[in-house]
């Protein structure tokens, strides 16, 4: 498959707002995860072309951003929704090419980059301190003013979800940014960043530079020309770019993993719950930081649930992301494997339901998409991360069960409580310790709006919303003595 829909040139970097080759030369292979077939390179950015990328968005900041009135960057940032959502159909097939995610999953991404815009956009003149009433002759007030200098270092799971709630945060908040993409997916990152420039951002205010993680990545989070560092993937390795931030004192925002649970209870609509304990398993072939990988069932209906789900499962085609179908492949043949370790150790379990390849070519990532039932609280793959399609159903009997084992892991991100019971959602909600808690439903479509971050190993700081902005800016303090 062709990159027809290319209007970039994907084997450079953009910095100081032009396209530049990399300084090595070198380039890194462009995979179709739906077939493992090469489609094109992209740059392999290393020490040096973050260097000039960071001292570009330096000087861009310094000069002429950190004078743009807060308006402007809205106004910026609206004229590119525009031109985002004029390209949402090119994005999706970029997106599902690099990534291997259905088309129309990829779609809703992109949609939700230009609404990304359209909320950060209208929100940057509306961030502001406030007065604080102090000693008598004393006129006391806050501000929000940007870092400075910001590195985003995006994964390749949700590539324009997380640069729109990141960089669309950090540029309405004034910073100027560095972002380094995942290797394995590059594309919309790169298009987001050209229709920037085409939207009016100044040059330099945001620069692109492709690379590995433990060239350009590492290069980035060191740097110390960086004021803020944000990133989201894997524990290991938001250890530590922590740790390398922490040399030059940087603030981080770290949205790390997940072993998110939904608790269903015996009172609970399973008809209005059953598309949402699917789908939040498998969605994006369940690389999701927020999926739903454990499913807590009350006993009274666990058979019922666990019946119900495994018809779903059944139902499930998986294939070829422009095939559309409900399942894609894995982003990788890394990944592949990593999630095919974890259904060997499954071998003991009981396999309560698989879905369908349909369409799945044989040098693709594919994985079949499986639910486990009875499983214990302490197996692997109720406790650690797959991500992958993989879910488990455990059984519990009463509150203080489901509490225990939905805060049994060390992650603290997503959690979903199923229940007709007033004052069992609110003793629910505040006992799961997770950054987010949903109420009979999972996600709540995405939400823009929404803070979201997590507790333990998923992390810490909030993106999206309002609290996005506040983790982008430093809240400086002004005490005037008149008399």
């Amino acid at each position: 498959m062709s990159l027809e829909d290319l209007w970039f040139d994907s084997s450079k970097c953009l910095i100081a707002g032009e396209w530049v080759a990399p300084s090595s030369g070198q380039t890194l292979p462009l995979m179709n995860p739906s077939t493992g077939e090469q489609i094109g390179e992209i740059a392999r950015g290393q020490e040096a072309d973050v260097d000039a990328a960071v001292n570009a968005a330096r000087k861009a900041y310094d000069g002429v951003w950190s004078r743009t009135p807060a308006v402007e960057r809205g106004r910026i940032l609206m004229r590119l929704q525009r031109l985002v959502e004029e390209k949402v159909d090119q994005l999706a097939r970029l997106e599902a090419l690099d990534v291997g995610k259905p088309l129309k999953q990829a779609r809703a991404d992109a949609v939700a980059l230009a609404r990304y815009m359209e909320f950060y956009g209208g929100a940057a003149d509306k961030l502001h301190g406030q007065t604080i009433p102090y000693l008598d002759g004393y006129t006391v007030y806050t501000m929000r003013e940007p870092h400075g200098v910001t590195a985003h270092i995006v994964p390749w799971n949700y590539p324009m979800q997380i640069i729109g709630r990141s960089v669309g945060a950090a540029l309405a908040a004034g910073n100027a940014c560095v972002l380094k993409p995942a290797e394995d997916a590059c594309l919309t990152a790169l298009a987001f960043a050209d229709l920037a420039k085409a939207a009016g951002l100044p040059d330099g205010v945001l620069n692109v530079v492709p690379g590995l993680g433990g060239e350009a990545g590492a290069a980035l989070s060191g740097h110390d020309g960086i004021d803020h560092v944000s990133f989201t993937g894997s524990v290991a390795t938001g250890a530590m770019i922590q740790a390398t931030a922490a040399k030059n004192v940087v603030p981080v925002t770290l949205e790390l993993g997940g072993k998110s649970p939904q608790v269903v209870f015996n009172d609970a609509d399973i008809d209005a719950a059953l598309p949402f304990l699917v789908n939040a398993g498998v969605q994006n072939a369940g690389q999701t930081c927020s999926a739903s990988s454990r499913i807590l069932v009350q006993r009274g209906v666990y058979d019922e649930v666990v019946g119900r789900m495994a018809e779903r499962y059944g139902q499930l085609r998986v294939g070829q992301a422009m095939s559309d179908l409900d399942v894609g492949p894995l982003i990788s043949a890394k990944q592949k494997g990593i999630v095919s370790g974890f259904l060997d150790q499954g071998a003991d379990l009981e396999t309560a339901g698989q879905a369908k390849l349909v369409d799945a070519p044989e040098g693709g990532n594919y994985v079949v998409p499986t639910l486990f039932s009875g499983v214990s609280a302490g197996h692997a793959l109720a406790r650690d991360e797959i991500f992958g399609p993989v879910q488990v159903a455990i059984p519990f009997d009463d509150e203080d069960e489901a509490v225990a084992i939905a805060n049994g892991t060390d992650y603290g991100l997503v959690a979903s409580v199923w229940s007709e019971s007033g004052a069992r959602q609110m003793r629910l909600a505040r006992a799961i310790r997770a950054g987010q808690v949903f109420i009979n439903n999972y996600g709540a479509g995405g939400g823009v709006e929404l803070p979201f971050g997590g507790m333990g190993k998923s992390g810490h700081g909030r993106e999206k919303g309002f609290e996005a902005l506040y983790g982008f800016t430093v809240l400086k303090t002004v005490a005037a003595f008149h008399g």
